[in-house]
């Protein structure tokens, strides 16, 4: 086995020591919500997704609270009995956590990202950030068609955007899928 498939298996058995973990989450506590790093944490998960150790090319630590999701709050005025505070969501934390991240970072797109580590309150995950101006980036063939695909967590076009779409699978059972749930309402 090559050092990769090591490095994944260790992670799958969660070999990591108890006190290396709560060493972590009591880092990761104090910082901020969007946080710059240097080298991802699960460097085999980060490879697998496209990520690669150049310029242009970075990582960020994106924290998301678990919590139920709220509507807005309104003042003033009735209410129907059905407009209750919560909200059920489509999105997943995970796209949620790439969403946020490309707020910090404009300039930048989203190529993909994996879970890192939860708590009681907390999820964290670590997403690959590409900067899609940079010349590195661009003269690579691998990475270059970033340069034109602008807004790709927004429009739903990353991995956790395709599987919140329902685009992970195809034919029987998911005929409504495509193009979108919405355009397939609105054939008839």
């Amino acid at each position: 086995m090559g050092l990769f498939k090591y490095l994944s298996q260790n992670w799958k058995e969660q070999e990591i020591p108890v006190e290396l973990k709560k060493q972590r989450l009591m880092a990761w506590r104090r910082e901020n919500v969007t946080t710059r790093i240097d080298h991802p944490t699960r460097l085999d998960r980060a490879r697998a997704l496209g990520y690669r150790a150049k310029q242009g090319i970075f990582m960020v630590r994106q924290r998301v609270g678990r919590r139920t999701h709220k509507r807005p709050d309104v003042s003033g005025g009735r209410r129907s009995r059905n407009a209750g505070s919560k909200i059920n969501l489509r999105k997943t934390y995970k796209l949620i956590a790439e969403e946020r991240a490309n707020k910090s970072y404009k300039n930048c797109e989203v190529l993909n990202s994996y879970y890192l580590m939860e708590d009681g309150k907390n999820y964290w995950f670590e997403v690959i950030m590409v900067d899609r101006a940079h010349p590195s980036v661009l003269a690579d063939k691998r990475t270059s068609w970033i340069g034109s695909h602008q807004g790709r967590v927004y429009r739903g076009v990353t991995s956790a955007g395709r599987k919140m779409r329902g685009l992970r699978h195809k034919g029987r059972g998911v005929e409504k899928a495509r193009p979108s749930r919405r355009a397939n309402l609105r054939r008839l």
